[in-house]
């Protein structure tokens, strides 16, 4: 078992505080569930980012269907991310939402670098912390 990496209920008072994946770089996470639609709103240093807060469910889900490990894929908007990686998934046309689940155009990347540690936080997935090319995969069944 490793040690925990992340704090934080998710509010905007007490956001999750967390860690990507490697344990390189500190960020918060919360929810805003008064936006329509609900956002998780993510701040790295002075940039904030925006994803759809049904990423959670969504991420999980996929997740749990695939049953196996998925690499993370991270990558900044302009980029192309690698396929079938967490970050290709989180801009599919595929996906439950038909693309981007970062709302705030010019940063919509890094989905693949800033989501799966909060599924981590959250018991909803187990989390590689290794220098380079982590993955992730579910906790749980599809029927729980």
């Amino acid at each position: 078992m490793t040690a925990q990496h992340w704090s934080g209920t998710g509010t905007a008072d007490d956001p999750w505080v967390l860690k990507t994946a490697p344990l390189s770089s500190e960020y918060t996470i919360h929810r805003d569930d008064e936006s329509d639609p609900a956002l998780l709103v993510c701040q790295v240093g002075s940039t904030r980012l925006t994803y759809l807060a049904r990423a959670i469910d969504d991420l999980h889900a996929e997740l749990l269907r695939r049953g196996d490990w998925m690499l993370l894929g991270a990558s900044d908007e302009k980029k192309e991310p690698a396929p079938d990686t967490v970050e290709a998934w989180g801009r599919s046309a595929d996906n439950p939402v038909g693309g981007w689940y970062g709302q705030r155009k010019g940063y919509r990347g890094r989905f693949g670098m800033y989501l799966p540690p909060l599924l981590e936080a959250l018991g909803l997935a187990e989390l590689e912390h290794q220098p380079r090319n982590n993955r992730i995969r579910a906790v749980g069944d599809a029927t729980s």
